[in-house]
């Protein structure tokens, strides 16, 4: 068996035509694909030919805007978005290995809903679903709802508080029907057996949830819960609710901090003995050489009239140096990276055509899918059913 102790994971975050406002506009960019199930299926088969772990699909409940608070109205940018959990479901039965972990956005939704979505695509792909869990507390997107008040900046820790609790909602329900709740004996006419369903009887701040839910237990047993954090309460989310957390830092130091942070969050929370995952978020800019990736940021920029700015590290260069700072932040404690293409198809082709084959010569990246679940392939075990009888 080759050794796996220095291996990380890949995962590729895919949003419109990619993260630069301007790749819209470049030469192989399919704008006029966007709003096509086409696109993202070969999308999502392009990552699968490089053996990326799981792509993620962005997703917001108002127009995107280049302030991440407020709308605007410019119209030389891609606006508008196809709904990234049924974008999962369409690409699942195209591909066989790669997880696929839509956004939802928890804040003006239900946990019924959405934990009935994921189960179903869970069966969709045959146990490659997850879910990154987003708030939002901007004013326009509360106005679409008009059922609360947005936030203002010392209610962000409540909605995280209630992101918590929307996890946990979801868990429980994806726990309600045991693994064998399901008879299907034709014979004396018994479809399922109602003692393996369960009330999950949940009572908090924000949601009361009687259950059970009306989709049989996942194929996983639990899909794969992600978030996106900063610092503060969103560490806390991820060490108390999440299988893995997409963090930003700057260097190989920042990384190594906040790691510790996450870590010390877990153990204190009593999940300590319990795998996390910890990737690192970077924007990626990939050519044969740097100089070329440095003239394609250049030009992008000047087509979108500023400077690209982002949340995240922005990478620009070739594979091999990448290879070499992923390697640097692995060695920080950072389990695995999410990697957001600047363009599309140009990035993620760099990343499947150069940055793995390179990864691959240096030992941190197998060769090839080694399960058939994506709780697999992030070696995480598949839980017990808390409401199972012993």
């Amino acid at each position: 068996m080759p050794d796996s102790s220095n291996r990380f994971h890949l995962a590729v975050a895919l949003d419109g035509a990619g993260w630069h406002p301007a790749a819209w506009r470049e030469a192989d960019a399919r704008p006029a694909d966007l709003f096509g199930a086409g696109y993202w299926t070969d999308l999502a088969v392009e990552a699968e030919r490089g053996s990326v772990d799981l792509v993620t699909i962005e997703d917001s409940l108002a127009v995107q805007s280049d302030d991440p608070f407020e709308p605007d109205d410019r119209t030389d940018r891609v606006r508008g978005r196809l709904d990234a959990v049924l974008i999962a479901a369409r690409v699942a039965p195209r591909t066989q290995r790669i997880g696929l972990v839509p956004t939802t956005v928890v804040t003006h939704t239900e946990p019924f809903h959405v934990s009935k979505s994921i189960a179903t695509l869970d069966y969709v792909s045959a146990g490659r679903a997850g879910v990154r869990v987003q708030i939002a507390g901007r004013r326009d997107v509360a106005a679409h709802f008009g059922r609360r008040e947005p936030a203002v900046e010392r209610q962000i820790r409540e909605y995280f508080t209630e992101t918590a609790d929307y996890v946990e909602v979801l868990r429980r329900l994806w726990d309600s029907w045991e693994d064998d709740a399901e008879i299907r004996d034709a014979a004396t006419g018994r479809f399922v057996d109602r003692d393996k369903l369960h009330y999950i009887d949940f009572e908090g701040r924000w949601f009361s949830v009687k259950g059970p839910s009306i989709t049989p237990r996942p194929p996983q047993g639990q899909p794969i819960v992600a978030a996106l954090g900063h610092g503060g309460a969103s560490y806390e989310l991820i060490a108390g609710s999440a299988d893995i957390g997409f963090v930003t830092p700057r260097d190989a130091e920042d990384a190594a901090d906040i790691v510790g942070e996450i870590r010390a969050l877990q153990q204190a929370v009593g999940r300590g003995s319990e795998k996390l995952h910890i990737f690192g978020d970077l924007v990626v800019f990939l050519d044969d050489s740097e100089l070329a990736a440095q003239a394609r940021r250049r030009r992008l920029d000047d087509l979108a009239g500023s400077e690209y700015r982002s949340d995240a590290r922005i990478f620009v260069g070739t594979a091999a140096h990448l290879a070499d700072l992923l390697q640097e932040w692995h060695a920080a404690g950072l389990t695995g990276f999410r990697l957001r293409p600047a363009t599309l198809p140009h990035d993620l082709r760099q990343i499947t055509e150069q940055l793995v084959p390179e990864l691959r010569r240096r030992a941190l990246f197998r060769g090839e899918y080694e399960a058939n679940t994506l709780r697999g392939l992030l070696g995480l075990p598949r839980p017990a059913n808390r409401y199972a009888l012993a």
